[in-house]
């Protein structure tokens, strides 16, 4: 498995819509390994979530875990999901603001609001469809992932930017409150 680099804002890349996967892409050798090196790299910077165009392939796919986090340690466990080809749909109006960071914009945080409901469909990495809700956190990671999916990054959905911090003085100044 290798290592992938990771694209910062400011990259073409962060800004397409994503392609869709055919069966067979999805189904071949080389995606399957590269699903493997999208869920190494997001390990390896303590991600709980990257897309696959933040590591410059413009392809429907998102991995995301949260578990043992040193960046999240708060943040209730999910397991290790691939989506591939994904729809999100809000099933609710209800929006919670919370924090959010990113491995493209890296040592940045802000305040994003965000459905805190939402049915995910999609295919998992075997080509199989999966369908679920998730909620809160777990619903916060799909929705990132998914915008990126869509050529957004966390800043497009900032209300204001009045939260928007480097991390050493979100850990001094806004985690102390």
């Amino acid at each position: 498995m290798s290592i992938l680099k990771i694209a910062r804002l400011g990259h073409p890349v962060l800004r397409k819509l994503a392609e869709p996967l055919s069966d067979q892409e999805l189904r071949s050798d080389r995606m399957r390994q590269f699903i493997d090196d999208m869920i190494e790299t997001m390990m390896e910077y303590d991600g709980v979530g990257l897309a696959a165009d933040q590591v410059h392939v413009s392809k429907q796919i998102t991995v995301l875990e949260v578990a043992d986090n040193p960046r999240y340690p708060e943040k209730p466990k999910v397991p290790l999901t691939v989506l591939v080809n994904p729809k999100i749909t809000p099933l609710t109006e209800e929006f919670e603001e919370d924090w959010e960071g990113c491995l493209s914009i890296p040592d940045m945080r802000g305040k994003v609001p965000r459905y805190k409901t939402v049915k995910v469909q999609a295919l998992d990495r075997h080509g199989a469809q999966v369908e679920f809700v998730a909620v809160g956190f777990h619903a916060r990671v799909i929705q990132h992932e998914w915008d990126h999916l869509n050529g957004k990054v966390y800043l497009d959905r900032m209300r204001d930017f009045s939260s928007l911090s480097f991390l050493g003085e979100f850990a001094r100044y806004w985690l102390a409150k």
